[in-house]
């Protein structure tokens, strides 16, 4: 068995787009529009996958936007998408800087969690050890659920 993709429904493309791509960094690697079906799909790859998605189209995040669809509820039944990164302050303080409310702060150097605009929860994980605990995150609150 070999994983090949999450997909997720959006609701709005550009805000899905801005929130994986400009956001958290993530490149497109391929659309499929489908009038008959009235969908698009939206293949994206983490930066440090971007090579081994070329060659084997594994592993991505599929966004399917349904033209007709545009709400949907439940987004925290799914679950969560996880994504390995070097730095978790740096990259939440990044996503803070560019509106993202930090759901869940790296108060332990190690874990976050952030949202989709569409709700979906984003699971961001320190690269190899824990960082050492420092302020703000060390001190600040849990905001909403994740």
């Amino acid at each position: 068995m070999e994983y090949l993709h999450t997909m997720i429904r959006v609701g709005d493309v550009d805000k899905a787009l801005d929130f994986f791509c400009n956001k958290l960094g993530m490149t497109e690697m391929r659309r499929v529009e489908n009038e008959k079906g009235r969908f698009t799909l939206i293949f994206l790859a983490a930066d440090k996958d971007i090579e081994r998605a070329q060659e084997t189209r594994a592993p991505l995040l599929e966004l399917t936007y349904n033209w007709d669809e545009h709400e949907y509820g439940g987004g925290r039944n799914f679950g969560h998408l996880a994504y390995r990164v070097d730095d978790i302050y740096a990259t939440c303080q990044k996503l803070m800087d560019q509106g993202v409310t930090i759901n869940r702060p790296p108060r332990d150097g190690f874990m976050a969690f952030v949202k989709s605009p569409d709700g979906i929860s984003i699971e961001l994980l320190q690269r190899g050890e824990p960082l050492p605990s420092q302020e703000p995150w060390a001190s600040m609150e849990n905001t909403g659920s994740w």
